[in-house]
């Protein structure tokens, strides 16, 4: 199994001028515009996904629906609590070996710090090591068997620069 994991795009800020809740702060247009090249080099790497599981808050939300949409697999999109902050790490690992198990390639859409946790969790059996993913960053993980433990094997780790070329840039 491949696991790769997407942290949702650039948000808008919580500030004082921000009245909603926290689950509702959407991808701002920059942030928007960013995943859009992000998608396209996810496209253009050939990778695909048999499942595409986010956290229902809206930027992730938002985040996924792009990557979808690019790869035309919006019916592979599916929404689980247990990827929201303060989910529960484990509860998502037993969610993807019950409902899921027969997946080969799932993209995990989600937030700071809960996915650096998750990746360090998988590669070393616990939370310590100090793995974060920039905003709109992708990491793979190559799974034997998949586990609350350590059970994966970190194929690369990509910043979000080193999937969008800038204007002007090869």
């Amino acid at each position: 199994m491949h696991l790769y994991l997407l942290r949702h795009a650039i948000a808008a800020e919580r500030s004082p001028r921000w009245t909603g809740h926290d689950a509702e702060r959407p991808l701002t247009k920059k942030g928007s515009k960013k995943m859009e090249r992000i998608a396209a080099f996810i496209k253009e790497q050939d990778l695909s996904f048999d499942l595409i599981l986010a956290s229902p808050f809206r930027r992730a939300r938002q985040t996924a629906e792009i990557v979808a949409d690019t790869l035309s697999c919006r019916d592979r999109l599916l929404f689980s609590h247990n990827l929201k902050i303060g989910g529960s790490r484990r509860a998502l690992i037993s969610e993807i070996t019950t409902k899921h198990r027969s997946k080969r390639a799932i993209l995990l859409v989600g937030h700071e710090p809960y996915l650096g946790a998750l990746i360090s969790r998988l590669i070393s059996g616990e939370d310590r090591t100090p793995i974060a993913l920039r905003k709109g960053g992708l990491c793979s993980l190559r799974v034997a068997s998949l586990r609350y433990g350590r059970c994966a094997t970190l194929d690369w780790l990509l910043a979000p620069a080193h999937m969008v070329r800038r204007k002007g840039k090869a």
